[in-house]
């Protein structure tokens, strides 16, 4: 096990991809003698010792950058269980050191050019830009701050190269007037209800369509879920784009595991083109959770912060991620996802503040089970005075079954389902009435969470059963659906 990162799993160094200078390549023979004992080093060329607690994030399984997925655990790296969360120790040391205010600061995806090279030249090259003398001045003196001042003057040149520059700051959206039916409603202040519907797993989209028709009345809009769970199953902006002919909001969910960063502008503008005018953004389940054959599994280009980041400077500053400036920016309405039970909430705050920072507008959460459990994540929000910044959507997922429930708890990163909760289906599996009771428990959480201050609606995620969704509207918040001779609703 290195002596500073608490991993488990030996990966081998990246090759470059071009040959290098005697000297450059004497270089990378040393610095990674050095950090492939003290740290695991797999010189990726961009390393973030600096920012992440002295521990690799290259050690994480999907290779993220900026901290962890919505299926962090305590206990485990879903991906590898052999392994802790690379991302939770990173959490877990910075707040122990009192230096986890560093983690805010939205990082850059791998260089890749620079894959297998040494870190410490760019290192080097900085610090002679500044000076011998002036870092030892800096280094020595007894003004406060000055010390951290000098090493981040060496550093952040280099882990924030011109093409990102990244920091922890709060970045506001530059328009006013809102973008989409969505947005409108949430600074209208309403309670807010959107929905989920799952993608066909073939290109029949009759059952599709149907599901649009059913909901678009109830709700304000529909998510098309991408790539869940690592199955194939029709692209979330060909759905998207069949709920706008049907006139539908529909959000449009990326998920950065399939991403490239060439592909992620590209179909962003493409979507935005078509009138798609809200984008969720997820790093995506692992592939782990898929069938097989699997694809790679050990690092993904992007993650969801860096997707935030580059579609904020899209839209607000016309920019490509390489710099180059476009004269018709595209517009959307920007959300993430937001895990409240994945591990301990002051480091969910963390990560929650972050993608505020790099550009999220709006949350939708994993599935809540646990109304009264929420508020500990929320108070942890507000701590980060975010509350005002984002609107949040809290998920709720009316259980069908008892299988499914247990299933979630057991099998769903970031998910948890209360013992009551399981106790509850499991006696109404046994007395026949799994549907009603998996119903009323989302009828119960609704009521909980609609008066819940920072909460602005609720996300609907049926799993297959969407033909319950206008009955959970219409019992839980009294909507009048938007057609005049509305249709029977019934468990089904």
């Amino acid at each position: 096990m290195p002596g500073f990162t608490p991993g488990r799993r030996y990966q081998p160094p990246f090759m470059p991809f071009k040959r290098q200078p005697f000297e450059k390549r004497a270089l990378a023979k040393i610095e990674l003698a050095v950090k492939g004992p003290l740290f695991g080093c797999r010189m990726c060329g961009n390393c973030l010792l600096q920012e992440t607690a002295l521990i690799c994030p290259m050690e994480c399984p999907k290779g993220l950058r900026n901290g962890p997925c919505g299926g962090s655990t305590p206990e485990k790296c879903y991906v590898d269980e052999s392994r802790p969360c690379i991302w939770y120790k990173i959490y877990e040391r910075s707040f122990k050191l009192g230096c986890e205010a560093i983690l805010l600061e939205v990082l850059p995806p791998m260089d890749w050019e620079k894959a297998g090279m040494d870190a410490w030249s760019d290192v080097f090259i900085q610090a002679k830009k500044i000076g011998v003398k002036n870092i030892v001045t800096g280094l020595t003196q007894r003004e406060a701050g000055s010390a951290s001042k000098t090493v981040d003057s060496i550093f952040r040149p280099v882990r924030q190269p011109e093409w990102w520059q990244g920091d922890s700051l709060y970045h506001a959206p530059k328009y006013t007037e809102p973008v989409s039916e969505l947005e409108r409603r949430l600074k209208a202040g309403e309670f807010v209800v959107a929905a989920e519907v799952t993608p066909p797993l073939s290109v029949n989209t009759d059952k599709l369509k149907e599901n649009i028709e059913l909901l678009k009345p109830y709700v304000a809009a529909i998510n098309f879920t991408d790539g869940p769970s690592a199955i194939p199953r029709m692209s979330s902006w060909a759905c998207s784009k069949f709920a706008l002919e049907l006139g539908a909001e529909p959000v449009m969910q990326i998920a950065a595991r399939d991403r490239t960063r060439v592909g992620l502008q590209s179909e962003v503008l493409g979507a935005a083109a078509l009138g798609v005018r809200n984008m969720l953004c997820l790093t995506g389940d692992s592939m782990v959770l898929g069938p097989g054959p699997r694809g790679r599994m050990d690092i993904v280009d992007l993650d969801a912060i860096q997707m935030l980041w580059i579609l904020r400077r899209m839209r607000d500053e016309s920019k490509y991620l390489d710099g180059r400036e476009m004269k018709n920016p595209p517009q959307y309405f920007l959300g993430a996802a937001a895990t409240p039970f994945a591990s301990n909430m002051k480091f969910q705050a963390l990560r929650e503040q972050k993608k505020v920072n790099a550009g999220a507008q709006f949350f939708q959460t994993n599935v809540v089970f646990d109304a009264d459990a929420l508020d500990e994540w929320l108070n942890e929000i507000a701590k980060r005075d975010i509350l005002d910044k984002v609107y949040i959507l809290i998920g709720i997922a009316p259980l069908k079954s008892f299988k499914i429930a247990a299933y979630m708890n057991d099998k769903i990163p970031g998910i948890f389902v209360p013992e009551k909760i399981l106790k509850r289906m499991e006696d109404a599996k046994n007395k026949g009435y799994e549907k009603e009771e998996g119903l009323q428990i989302a009828l119960e959480l609704i009521e909980k969470i609609k008066i819940k201050q920072g909460v602005h609606g609720i996300h609907l995620m049926a799993i297959g059963w969407e033909e319950i969704v206008p009955r959970i509207v219409l019992e839980a918040l009294g909507y009048q659906p938007s057609f005049s001779s509305p249709k029977s609703v019934v468990v089904g």
